[in-house]
């Protein structure tokens, strides 16, 4: 006797469950349930971008009327000069201090954390409170803190005859500049960090511990090894937080002073963009930015993913 055929839902019911094909009811749905992402994707991405790549190689009035190709004279008037260096190597140097200090804090948080027997979780917490402060909040709050003359921070290094007033002094506000975006992006840090560490087996220190190594000997042999993964990921993200996040706190904070000490190459793009109105030089801006970064960040994956290290 010929066996049962199942039902058509049967079947497709079976396809749900093992996961190897993914079943709609009608073939518009994914589409649709893509549209959204894909939507906001081309508005404020791809948009923007190809907006940029024209207005770089045109040049017009503040109102956008008599157009006209450019070639490459935006990228020589806005590209080619010692301002735009400068800001490149405030951005370099920016970058270096936020990227390796924020780490460094988060590794040292993490670890530290982890040897604590009682309140672990609360200290997870108010570690991980600063993450979740905007930039804008932050510079706020750091301004409040170390405003020149009025500000608790401020009294405490004039008290320490430091003569504080960032508004004048260019490494002072490098360095304000600096401090802010380590206290924040250090919990990012400190977040991926803890990670990693509850993700080592407890086996592989006790084999050193047998080993006769010491717990700094043990730290750089085996837990930063296994770490890698996670500090070649966080090595990207900051460098890119870096040169894209700190925005928000420059703008609140120094407004790119004193100087030009603080003027990163996206704050001198907004300059350009929104305070000059010469949106064909900040677009030739938003090109040369972006393949910096894209370059950069290539150079990383290419010299650091050979000592990365997958278990």
């Amino acid at each position: 006797m010929a066996a049962r055929r199942r039902p058509r839902s049967a079947r497709r019911r079976h396809r749900d469950v093992s996961g190897s094909t993914a079943v709609f009811p009608h073939r518009a749905l994914p589409y649709v349930l893509l549209f959204p992402q894909l939507a906001v994707v081309v508005v404020f991405f791809i948009w923007p971008a190809l907006r940029a790549f024209r207005e770089a190689f045109i040049q017009s009035n503040a109102f956008g009327i008599g157009e006209r190709f450019a070639g490459l004279q935006n990228f020589v008037s806005g590209v080619w000069v010692p301002s735009y260096a400068h800001s490149a190597e405030v951005t370099l140097l920016l970058a270096t201090v936020t990227t390796a200090g924020s780490m460094a804090l988060g590794l040292f948080l993490a670890v530290k954390v982890e040897r604590v027997e009682r309140g672990r979780s609360i200290y997870r917490t108010l570690f991980l409170w600063t993450y979740a402060i905007p930039g804008a909040v932050a510079g706020s709050l750091w301004l409040f803190l170390f405003e020149p003359g009025i500000g608790p921070g401020a009294r405490l290094l004039d008290a320490l005859g430091a003569r504080w007033n960032f508004a004048l002094n260019p490494t002072q506000a490098f360095l304000l500049v600096a401090a802010i975006g380590i206290w924040q992006q250090s919990a990012f840090c400190f977040l991926f960090f803890t990670a990693g560490l509850q993700g080592i087996p407890r086996e592989f220190h006790e084999a050193g511990s047998m080993d006769g190594a010491s717990r700094t000997r043990a730290f750089w042999s085996i837990t930063m090894p296994l770490l890698s993964p996670i500090t070649f990921y966080l090595l990207v993200m900051n460098v890119v937080y870096a040169v894209f996040g700190l925005f928000g706190i420059i703008d609140i904070v120094t407004q790119g002073g004193p100087g030009y000490s603080t003027t990163t190459l996206v704050y001198r793009l907004y300059v350009n963009a929104f305070q000059n109105a010469n949106t064909t030089v900040a677009g030739a801006e938003t090109i040369v930015l972006l393949v910096i970064v894209i370059g950069f960040t290539a150079l990383q994956f290419r010299a650091l993913r050979r000592r990365v290290h997958y278990r």
